[in-house]
């Protein structure tokens, strides 16, 4: 009798995204960018369409600027977090870094993680469809219509991004042995 102990069987490697699901992370990347571009020409000292009320309302001047400038970085850094859902390193933890170099990254953390990000952008973002409903009396009309449109493509980023959720968790379900797509 064999007393040797079976190993676990390895992790099979997910396929690899399809093309929509790269296309779609890359664009959820970009979502929040031109809404960023603005905050920052606010900083830069332009108006971006605010009254002269408007403006020191926002205190750009005092410490308004570092609110906005954070949440350019914040928000395009969360957007970029979509694209290790299609990228290597979504599935591997970079071998860089240390301890954690080279394991698989875990799937369902990631999946709970990116729907969990995907309802509080729809929750955040789909309102925005109704901008121009709503009065704007700290800006001016050119001025409210620019930044409608400018935040308008966050709207689409929950959405892409549960598509690519979606993707990244069927992959690595069949990955796993757990269901296998006909």
């Amino acid at each position: 009798m064999s007393t040797a102990t079976h190993a676990p069987p390895a992790r099979l490697s997910p396929a690899a995204p399809p093309r929509w699901a790269r296309v779609a992370a890359h664009i959820a990347a970009l979502t929040p960018l031109p809404s960023a571009l603005w905050r920052v020409s606010l900083v830069l000292g332009f108006s971006g369409g605010f009254t002269e009320r408007g403006l020191v309302d926002l205190d750009v001047a005092g410490w308004g600027w570092i609110y906005l400038l954070g949440l350019s970085v914040l928000t395009e850094l969360a957007a970029l977090l979509t694209l290790g859902l299609v990228q290597p390193w979504g599935e591997t933890v970079p071998r860089w870094l240390p301890r954690l170099g080279g394991r698989p990254v875990p799937t369902k953390p990631v999946v709970a993680a990116a729907l969990i990000g995907t309802v509080v952008l729809m929750a955040l973002w789909t309102p925005l469809l109704l901008w121009w409903t709503i009065p704007h009396s700290d800006m001016t009309a050119a001025g409210a219509t620019v930044v409608g449109i400018l935040y308008l493509p966050l709207v689409a980023w929950g959405p892409l991004l549960a598509a690519v959720t979606v993707s990244y968790a069927l992959r690595h379900r069949a990955a796993a042995g757990e269901w296998r797509p006909t």
